[in-house]
């Protein structure tokens, strides 16, 4: 019976949403001046008055942009060395350690960056989907290479992973309203199963 799964990251596997541990990681000066400056439009967001995407763009770019990749990646070993596994769910490792990888394929869904997700793929055994940054001339721009990877973007971005796989069942396994059209698509969608 071929699988496949796909995991949603912060929140779901996590017990943190892990932008902000991260870019506090990064440089907590500069997060904490970036973070008050950019509380106006939190608030906007949470009003529903502001796109996520630029906000997150702004905030993520307001610390990141002009490093270099090499920087990024470096601080993002670290960061994944520091906080491996803590921050993730036990329950959800257990699952994750158990599933029969033969005749699974598995995916990490995620809205946040490639930049510090990906250390965690990787020792999960699992593809990433997930937001891309873009970097020129091996510096970040603080742009991302496509759309922000949540709600109906996350499910095309699936698709084009998979291309044209067939799987007997598709679990999905989420814990927001970002993760709805994931979860209905699957044949098992799981809502906060590992909280």
């Amino acid at each position: 019976m071929k699988k496949l799964y796909c995991f949603d990251f912060d929140g779901t596997i996590t017990y943190k949403d892990t932008m902000f541990m991260y870019l506090k990681f990064y440089d907590s000066t500069k997060y904490r001046i970036q973070f008050l400056r950019h509380v106006p439009l939190f608030i906007l967001l949470k009003l529903k008055l502001a796109e996520t995407e630029k906000v997150k763009k702004s905030f993520i770019g307001s610390i990141l942009r002009g490093q270099t990749q090499e920087k990024i990646e470096q601080k993002s070993k670290q960061f994944f060395e520091q906080h491996y596994p803590k921050i993730v769910r036990e329950n959800a490792l257990d699952f994750i350690k158990n599933i029969d990888r033969n005749n699974t394929q598995s995916l990490l869904v995620t809205a946040s960056l490639d930049i510090w997700v990906k250390p965690f793929a990787e020792e999960l055994k699992m593809e990433l989907v997930s937001t891309r940054a873009e970097f020129k001339n091996g510096i970040f721009t603080g742009n991302f290479v496509g759309k922000n990877c949540n709600g109906k973007e996350k499910l095309i971005r699936i698709k084009e992973e998979i291309n044209d796989s067939k799987y007997d069942k598709i679990i999905a396994f989420g814990d927001t309203s970002g993760d709805r059209p994931m979860l209905k698509w699957a044949n098992e969608g799981h809502y906060q199963f590992f909280h």
